[in-house]
């Protein structure tokens, strides 16, 4: 893929002016092709493109969403002559009789990233995602508060940079694919932003002796015996590079700062999958939240990370045999792949994990703010009674579900879940009566007399008070630390 991009910043600016005079947006894209629009696939295109009506939208989203050619004159009426030449100076199009792109620029929140069009399966080594369910994750996960300097290691398109960029003084970006940088330096001048350093060179290694407020990285963390993709495959053996990353970004976190890693681990063990992260976290001096979202056996992280390859059966069997038989070498049992933050603090070093569906996973940015934040208010705590006298208050959606089994007056509750719905959308298993309490958490009672209520709601005797105020102090603990509840 040499020869583009061209990472021309006077051309790239003018080439965001004109896509934004067109109307491209994450909104017109949900607009004229609805609300799943970010899930369509190279397969749908050509049947997606003929819903558009006639437009300068339209062009801009059959181009660059959709990666259709159109005619040149439609585009010059679309994006006019400036924004076809920038095309032309850029690389991102072939420009004869029609106007063929070479990209795809997706619209990701107030932004406009370019990088490398769907991927085909026959891919080049420096092959750039634009937006994956990957960086997603990462972006949800991502604290937005003000800060001085940010680090995005392994930028890829640059996406992550590009977003710490509107709210942090100065970032630097890192990745061994030249590429990548390229089309960061790129995309920085697609949206006029000036704050964007890229540096060349492998995770860290830029950045020696640096240190940030605010770490992101979508790591090459595909546990693989191959170097097929530098997006993929790190080269590294086993889990090393998601170890590396971790402890290198504790390593190079300020005071107060956070880190959010999109990364795997290997166990030995199905029913213990988590002990590696643990221990990384444990090590870091930063407080951790381990969010596994993907796991899989061998067989099946194989099968899932070789499916471009399941139209060629020979090509497909030689691959799982070929990744299955590295992990039987490296004695590996389950892989899981997800997020680790961490948030650096005086003492730090205690880890939780919460599984997560990716797929459910909102902004999650506050939440996650205030879930390190309480874990600090936690640790000043010389016991859980303390709370009993503190103000809470409930600060996420949530609901409770109830676990019912039949009894002779009737169903009895035998467990709940107070399940959020919104933010990591994660849920908390409690004993029951626990969800009527949190329900009535107003940020002014104390915390015994929020108790106090809910027992006499539910009509409760001594002893069954009791034992609600201590599975409530439990479950609160939980609560704080995911993020839920907040100390006032």
């Amino acid at each position: 893929m040499s020869g583009f991009p061209i990472p021309d910043a006077r051309a790239a600016t003018a080439l965001g002016s004109a896509l934004r005079a067109s109307g491209y947006s994450e909104g017109g894209v949900h607009q004229l092709l609805g609300e799943d629009a970010y899930a369509i696939g190279e397969e749908d295109a050509q049947s997606e493109e003929r819903r558009l009506p006639a437009g300068r939208l339209s062009v801009a989203i059959r181009l660059f969403f959709l990666q259709r050619p159109v005619a040149v004159r439609e585009a010059v009426v679309a994006l006019g002559r400036d924004g076809v030449d920038a095309l032309g100076t850029t690389g991102l199009a072939e420009i004869g009789d029609q106007v063929v792109p070479r990209v795809r620029i997706l619209p990701i929140g107030r932004l406009l990233v370019a990088a490398d069009g769907f991927a085909q399966g026959d891919d080049p080594p420096d092959y750039v995602a634009v937006y994956t369910p990957t960086s997603r994750l990462c972006d949800s996960f991502t604290p937005r508060r003000e800060v001085a300097r940010a680090l995005d290691v392994g930028t890829g398109s640059g996406v992550h940079a590009l977003l710490a960029a509107t709210h942090a003084e100065h970032v630097v970006a890192t990745d061994v694919n030249q590429r990548a940088l390229d089309f960061t330096t790129l995309n920085a001048a697609l949206n006029r932003l000036t704050n964007v350093e890229c540096r060349p060179g492998s995770l860290f290694e830029p950045v020696a002796g640096e240190t940030f407020d605010l770490i992101t990285c979508n790591a090459p963390y595909v546990v693989s015996p191959e170097t097929r993709w530098a997006y993929r495959d790190s080269g590294f053996r086993a889990d090393e590079v998601s170890e590396r990353v971790v402890r290198e970004a504790a390593a190079h976190l300020r005071d107060g700062g956070y880190a959010t890693l999109i990364v795997s681990w290997l166990a030995d063990d199905e029913d213990a999958p988590d002990e590696r992260a643990f221990e990384w976290v444990a090590e870091s001096g930063c407080d951790g939240w381990i969010l596994p979202g993907w796991d899989a056996d061998p067989l099946g992280h194989a099968k899932t990370w070789n499916s471009h390859l399941s139209d060629d059966e020979e090509a497909f069997a030689r691959a799982l045999d070929d990744w299955t038989a590295y992990f039987d070498e490296l004695g590996v049992r389950w892989i899981s792949e997800g997020a680790v933050l961490l948030h650096k603090r005086a003492g730090g070093g205690e880890a939780r994990v919460d599984s997560i569906e990716p797929d459910e996973v909102d902004e999650a940015d506050e939440q996650i703010q205030r879930a390190f934040a309480m874990r600090a208010r936690l640790a000043e705590l010389e016991h859980d009674d303390e709370l009993l006298d503190l103000p809470l208050s409930l600060e996420l959606a949530c609901t409770t579900e109830n676990e019912l089994e039949p009894d002779d007056d009737g169903p009895v509750v035998v467990e709940a879940r107070i399940r959020l719905t919104e933010g990591t959308n994660t849920d908390l298993g409690v004993p029951p009566g626990v969800g009527e309490v949190i329900a009535l958490l107003d940020g002014r009672s104390p915390l015994r007399e929020v108790i106090d209520r809910a027992a006499n709601r539910l009509e409760l005797s001594g002893g069954e008070r009791s034992a609600l105020e201590r599975d409530t102090l439990e479950a609160t603990r939980g609560l704080l630390e995911l993020g839920a509840v907040e100390l006032r």
